[in-house]
């Protein structure tokens, strides 16, 4: 079931078939966290996602994923507000929006990773991780280099 809240003249949806994708990919491809990302790659995280649509009427001023289980965790991740858009609050109300939405209510735990917006997440309640030392990770940020060549979103 997709979910929409309005600021005019801003509206937030849930709904994939609004999604503007070569506005998405061509974000996504470019920044410090997916650079180079294959739209095929793109399309198959959305597939699997609760994506969340910024709009000012239809143009994409933003969006953000998060990958769940809906039982007992969520990441959130891919969050953008595109520069036209920004200094207007909308990052906050995107993110107050994610974690007030009703599927997502009652998660053992809401993460996501970051470089540099650590006020912004913080202002809806995310903090560092408890115990960090229990994590572990397989890292490859050089995973899209070599489908580059083959799937250029074009």
């Amino acid at each position: 079931m997709e979910h929409e809240w309005q600021r005019a003249p801003y509206v937030i949806s849930t709904d994939k078939s609004r999604l503007d994708l070569a506005a998405i990919h061509g974000f996504l491809a470019t920044v410090y966290w997916s650079p180079g990302l294959p739209r095929s790659i793109l399309e198959r995280a959305i597939e699997h996602s609760l994506v969340f649509g910024l709009y000012q009427e239809q143009e994409q001023a933003g969006f953000a994923r998060v990958i769940t289980d809906w039982s007992t965790m969520a990441y959130l991740c891919d969050v953008f507000i595109l520069e036209p858009f920004q200094g207007q609050g909308l990052g906050v109300w995107l993110i107050e929006t994610i974690v007030s939405h009703p599927d997502l209510q009652g998660l053992r735990r809401f993460m996501l990773a970051t470089r540099d917006a650590h006020g912004l997440y913080g202002k809806v309640g995310f903090v560092p991780l408890n115990a960090p030392e229990r994590w572990m990770e397989i890292w490859n940020p050089n995973v899209y280099a070599g489908t580059q060549g083959n799937d250029n979103g074009s």
